[in-house]
């Protein structure tokens, strides 16, 4: 995938980087469990989320839930 043409993509690749953290029951992005050279996708799929949030096309705590962060 050479670029996200949507949002929803977007969100299904980020959650390639979903993973626990060290606090009981806490799950955060992880960009570090990422194979380097498909970091970059990554990075790019933030940024389109993230635009979403700042546009208000969806608040940050339901990308945090379509992403199964909460």
């Amino acid at each position: 995938m050479e670029t996200l043409a949507t949002f929803d993509e977007a969100v299904e690749l980020l959650k390639n980087a979903v993973k626990y953290s060290t606090i009981e029951n806490q799950k955060h992005l992880d960009l570090s469990v990422i194979n380097a050279p498909d970091r970059l996708e990554y990075q790019k799929a933030l940024m389109v989320v993230q635009s979403a949030v700042k546009r208000g096309e969806i608040t940050q705590d339901e990308l945090k839930q379509r992403l199964g962060l909460i």
